[in-house]
């Protein structure tokens, strides 16, 4: 038999989780005070943390360029040791990873709880020839507004500065963002005079990008250092309302390249053609043959072992502002792929994107020939209950059903005289998904730290549509992680004339300092 105090707990725990997603999260009328001495702080320091942020933009971070990610940890540890951070360090795997992770703290007098902040450093690939004209992605460059609107560089000048200008850089948005708004909200809580509740700790990772490969391996080395209450992910864009987002996790991601065959050299088109197998056409019947009209995947047993919504999480969704035509109109596209599903539900499916294709030529370089090979490159994401191996295979017991012969190499002379259609597959090491309840104390914490920062409501997302190795932080921390993004959601992540637009700066610096500042 359950005790009156034990009813009524459960019941006042009730009443507070019907009050913050009843209409997404607790409403207030106005910024709470705290914030605006944040925002005063900041106000007197932004022409020098843009400087400062300039300077760290100009450091390449590609994934794969050791010397430049070593220049750039080198710089976040001085931007953590001027902040008077203490116990600055590298965390690298038993393997001596090239781009390690940096880690800090500050250790608050009489604190039982601690929350540790994380962003990464590295960076994609660029092709410098695809930016906008008079853009390099290492030389960042101050813009009125966003170039595809038309705006224009301007130079950089000691004055304020238009919130609604941006940067563009390499690394602007995704994430060395997160990174300066998370160090400059430090450094304005304490120069607000602010006393913390929390020990705060600082984990920047440098190979994000390049798969996490070794966090696993600091993880485990570093398990008692790393223990905590919760983590705040900062990386992804806000919601593409504008209102700033609460994600409580991430879809999971894994890769699979195909190359199908043809003949073993080059044939002229006119004297081969209807008559030698042209791989290219090859590769696009297997392809199609991997969705239906409606755009949903058609691989036998794809969407299975895909976990229900929990009703928590299904309210949610349903509050979420909706921005479907908005975006269509924004991206220039008529029709969603899998007609009538919204942008916010078709994030919380398992999907098979098509990354890339290649064979032969075209434009100026085309010319009449049957290829001799032709390659995608799939991305596969995942959802919880979905485990990225098992999704790979899947995708590969669907392309023999399709009557290829499956290998993981170039296929001999014999097998090309044994075999009519022959694919060679990769699988690349993926990770899952995770997910936090919406319900959990923690993150309850973050949604109202968040929202007194802010007068519009939060936008909380049961997932990002993008994927992080959150699941290793389960696996081995049981670490609780809740994800609060910062950019403006048309940042042109992972691609050319990446941006920032300096108000979701601003912003994430108040969301970041009144995290910090929780009780």
């Amino acid at each position: 038999m359950f005790s009156l105090s034990y009813i009524k707990l459960s019941k006042m725990r009730i009443v507070l989780l019907l009050f913050i997603f009843s209409n997404m999260v607790i409403s207030v009328n106005s910024q709470s005070e705290s914030t605006l001495a944040i925002r005063s702080v900041r106000s007197d320091k932004e022409i020098e943390w843009v400087k400062e942020y300039i300077s760290f933009l100009s450091i390449p971070n590609i994934a794969a360029d050791a010397i430049g990610l070593k220049q750039n940890a080198t710089f976040i540890m001085q931007m953590m040791k001027r902040r008077n951070i203490q116990q600055v360090k590298l965390l690298n795997g038993t393997s001596k990873n090239f781009a390690p992770s940096i880690y800090g703290e500050v250790i608050t007098s009489g604190a039982t709880k601690t929350i540790i902040f994380y962003a990464h450093y590295d960076g994609q690939p660029v092709d410098s020839s695809q930016w906008y004209k008079g853009l390099s992605p290492f030389v960042p460059t101050l813009v009125n507004g966003s170039l595809e609107k038309g705006a224009t560089i301007i130079p950089f000048q000691n004055s304020k500065l238009n919130p609604d200008w941006r940067i563009y850089a390499r690394g602007a948005s995704d994430d060395k963002a997160g990174i300066m708004a998370i160090l400059s909200a430090y450094e304005a809580v304490v120069k607000a005079g602010f006393k913390l509740q929390y020990n705060i700790k600082f984990f920047f990772e440098g190979e994000e990008e390049a798969g996490s490969t070794h966090l696993s391996e600091i993880f485990q080395q570093n398990e008692s250092l790393l223990q905590s209450d919760g983590w705040v992910i900062c990386d992804g864009p806000v919601h593409q309302s504008g209102n700033k987002s609460i994600i409580f996790g991430v879809r999971g991601d894994a890769h699979v390249s195909i190359t199908v065959y043809g003949p073993s050299r080059p044939l002229h088109s006119g004297h081969y053609g209807n008559w030698a197998p042209n791989p290219s056409l090859m590769l696009a019947q297997l392809l199609s043959s991997m969705k239906d009209e409606k755009g949903r995947v058609s691989i036998k047993g794809f969407y299975d072992d895909t976990n229900p919504l929990t009703n928590e999480e299904q309210k949610a969704i349903s509050n979420i502002p909706p921005i479907g035509d908005q975006m269509k109109k924004e991206l220039n596209f008529l029709n969603e792929e899998m007609e009538g599903v919204s942008l916010e539900k078709s994030i919380l499916m398992p999907s098979l994107n098509i990354n890339g294709m290649q064979s032969g030529n075209v434009g100026k370089k085309a010319s009449n020939v049957i290829p001799t090979t032709a390659s995608a490159v799939l991305d596969l994401r995942l959802v919880p209950g979905n485990d990225y191996l098992l999704q790979q295979q899947k995708v590969v017991n669907h392309i023999k059903s399709k009557g290829y012969y499956v290998i993981d190499r170039e296929p001999t002379d014999e097998e090309r005289s044994k075999y009519a259609k022959i694919a060679t597959i990769y699988l690349s090491d993926g990770y899952n998904a995770q997910r936090t309840s919406l319900s959990d104390p923690f993150a309850q914490k973050i949604v109202v730290a968040v929202q007194s920062t802010t007068k519009e409501s939060l936008v909380l997302l049961p997932s990002m549509g993008g994927s992080l190795p959150l699941f290793l932080f389960d696996k081995y921390l049981k670490a609780k992680t809740i994800t609060v993004p910062i950019a403006n959601h048309d940042n042109n992540q992972h691609a050319e004339n990446e941006n920032i637009r300096i108000r979701n700066l601003w912003n994430g610096i108040e969301t970041m300092a009144a995290i910090m500042m929780m009780k």
